[in-house]
């Protein structure tokens, strides 16, 4: 799965700790999430989603190897 998140964020103009403290997480989270090393819960996802404004899915898409079993 890719992500949007860095450029959602740095859009607001936002450091990865401003986003951090809005939805509650550590800035390492933001990191991983931004580095593709973590996937985020669907409860954090949407969180993120609110605080910046776009959609679960504007934020987050499948890539073909997610497809496979």
């Amino acid at each position: 799965m890719k992500n949007s998140i860095k450029v959602a964020r740095v859009t607001k103009d936002w450091t990865q700790q401003a986003l951090a403290d809005k939805i509650q997480v550590s800035r390492q989270t933001i990191y991983a999430i931004e580095q593709n090393k973590y996937v985020p819960s669907t409860i954090l996802a949407l969180k993120l989603a609110m605080v910046l404004e776009k959609s679960v899915g504007e934020l987050f898409s499948l890539e073909e190897e997610d497809w496979e079993a």
